[in-house]
């Protein structure tokens, strides 16, 4: 075995490498409704390492033969000059070209280089030398330095360019981070500019040894922090670096003082993105750096952020002298469910400019939500699991508040086995006075009745995702792809020209024997046929994914099962057709269908905010 096929032996192949995701964390994949998810902080990193240096033809075969035999016939004998009629000294060389020959490595056979010999004759400066060139002209058309098409480009178009090179994810602790961003640093000066740009604009922190290295970088060039508008603590982990709790804060990289000299250094910053990873390091210095100190902010996200000192460090800014409005657009205390109800009553009449409002889980009262100002323009708004509302009050809201006229994503779901928040009454005064722009509707928790679909029939030609509650049947549902019977032959050819444009169909509010498998997927009823494109994701219990994995024919009739965690999905088959990759504007990086959180920021989604959105139950 020679040299050469012991380290293609060596070599890995990209099937061999692993992807993973952050610490208790979920992550998209390219097949749909597919997720994976593990416990290690790492992103896979191919290592492509092309070793080639042997011939195309292996030894002994004719194609070596043929070249061998080409080669004899054109050597010429180069006797030494002190003894030229000797025989027995002197060399060989190729009888074309003798006075320029340069080694044997240099010998081209039939496209390839035939030995490899030059590297000895290199060790023993044994080469043929060639006279001098002539100097090279210069090209008239070459541009001088900084004058370079890309060059001269403006500054926007130029960023946007250098953007696909940046990563969103970040690499695992080992491998080389924005490898190409680097070679473009010493480029040129005007790349070096636009470049670094690109590489502090965003700041992805999986581990408190970047957060520390970033920041001993911004201290030193101050320049730089001024260039950060984003602080992404989303994929953060960390047992990434410290196995205990104990050895991360004798380290002090990631602290409440750090992470305050941290937004110190970085004036312009529009989005903090944190998590519960976190939470112990954001003090009332900071929330305060946030709230007060830090003019251009526009979206905060406290995901999951419940420990006892994060509580402490929001009340104790609660009696500080608060402005009358504050700058926040996007707001996230998803799940944040320490934090007393007098946050929230304080927070949003601030808001003025509110678009984006995720508070799934909290205490918020019937008070905070009507104290956002009228002035709002809310796209997202999450009331998932907010036991202290009430649904007269979430209707009145819905129904009157200026703020609220233009959603694109609802959530007033809830858990049936502890709170319902609205009934059948209830949904007949709400499903009327949706508006026209929703995309993404979730009544998961309610109590439904089949009066219902007639009102919820007209939402299929603009609703992409919906999640039904409970107490429907097969039939009832079937209903929503079909016109209403009652209406006129002209009513009903109006409604069938229009296409429908759900994608998503969430009936995981039903359990096993709550919903008829058999009836399901009937020739009878439309929901799993192909008349029901384009949907293509059915989401359902636990319980059921059991049974259907195990059911053969699935694949026959066009469709298959996807879990992951607690959450699992029927998802049709495509064929030769080309997926739609769930990718929307008003889903800000997220792909795929059924997520339950709102994003606050435009990028792809991972790490614990994947976690909330796409794994953990509702």
């Amino acid at each position: 075995m020679d040299g050469s096929h012991h380290l293609q032996q060596l070599t890995p192949s990209s099937s061999e490498n692993s992807s993973r995701s952050s610490f208790s964390s979920v992550r998209e994949t390219n097949l749909a409704q597919t997720f994976t998810s593990t416990k290690v902080s790492s992103y896979s990193e191919v290592l492509e390492e092309a070793v080639e240096d042997q011939p195309s033809s292996p030894p002994g075969s004719p194609g070596l033969a043929m070249a061998t035999t080409t080669l004899k016939p054109s050597m010429q004998f180069m006797p030494p000059l002190t003894q030229p009629n000797s025989r027995l000294h002197g060399g060989w060389c190729p009888a074309v070209a003798a006075d320029s020959f340069r080694g044997w490595k240099q010998i081209d056979v039939r496209g390839r280089l035939a030995s490899r010999s030059f590297g000895d004759l290199q060790t023993f400066k044994i080469v043929w030398s060639t006279p001098t060139p002539a100097p090279k002209t210069k090209d008239p058309e070459r541009p001088h330095p900084g004058q370079s098409l890309i060059e001269r480009l403006p500054t926007e178009i130029l960023n946007q360019i250098i953007d696909h090179l940046v990563l969103d994810v970040p690499p695992n602790g080992i491998s080389a981070r924005n490898v190409d961003l680097m070679s473009m640093l010493m480029t040129s000066r005007t790349l070096h500019s636009a470049t670094l740009n690109a590489l502090y604009r965003n700041i992805t922190i999986p581990h408190s040894r970047i957060f520390r290295k970033f920041l001993s970088h911004v201290s030193v060039n101050q320049e730089l922090g001024t260039i950060v508008r984003r602080l992404d603590f989303s994929h953060f982990n960390p047992t990434a670096m410290f196995s205990t709790d104990s050895e991360r804060a004798t380290t002090q990289n990631l602290t409440a003082e750090t992470l305050l000299q941290c937004l110190e250094l970085t004036p312009y910053l529009r989005e903090f993105l944190a998590q519960e990873h976190i939470d112990r390091d954001i003090d009332a210095k900071v929330l305060r750096k946030l709230f007060f100190g830090l003019e251009q902010l526009q979206g905060v996200d406290f995901c999951g952020c419940s420990s006892p000192k994060f509580k402490e460090a929001f009340q104790s800014i609660l009696l500080s002298d608060w402005p009358h409005t504050l700058t926040i657009t996007r707001l996230s205390l998803h799940k944040c469910i320490i934090l007393p109800s007098s946050v929230y009553e304080t927070l949003l009449p601030r808001l003025g400019n509110l678009t984006h409002l995720d508070v799934a889980g909290t205490r918020i009262t019937n008070a905070a939500l009507m104290s956002i100002p009228h002035t709002a323009r809310l796209t997202h708004l999450n009331l998932a699991k907010c036991k202290l509302l009430t649904s007269d009050v979430v209707i009145d809201f819905l129904t009157n508040h200026p703020a609220a006229r233009n959603l694109v994503y609802l959530s007033v779901a809830t858990d049936a086995r502890s709170h319902q928040l609205l009934d059948e009454d209830d949904l007949k005064k709400l499903i009327p006075v949706l508006p026209s722009t929703l995309r993404s509707l979730s009544l998961k928790g309610s109590r439904m009745a089949p009066a219902h679909i007639d009102l919820l029939r007209p939402l299929m030609k603009h609703l992409e995702e919906l999640s039904l509650g409970r107490r429907l049947a097969i039939k009832d549902i079937h209903g929503l792809f079909t016109p209403d019977e009652n209406d006129n032959s002209n009513a009903t050819a109006q409604w069938t020209q229009t296409p429908r444009t759900l994608k998503y169909l969430d009936l995981s509010d039903y359990l096993p024997s709550e919903l008829n498998l058999n009836e399901l997927f009937s020739r009878d009823t439309s929901i799993m046929q192909r008349s029901s494109a384009p949907l293509e994701v059915v989401e359902i219990a636990e319980e059921l994914y059991q049974r259907l994995s195990k059911w053969p024919a699935l694949h026959q009739i066009g469709w298959t099962v996807r879990d992951f965690s607690s959450r699992a999905w029927l998802v049709r088959l495509q064929g030769s057709e080309r997926r739609d990759s769930g990718l929307r504007s008003w889903k800000m990086g997220a792909s795929y269908w059924g997520m339950r959180k709102v994003p606050v920021a435009r990028a792809e989604v991972g790490g614990m905010y994947g976690a909330y959105m796409f794994q953990r139950a509702l």
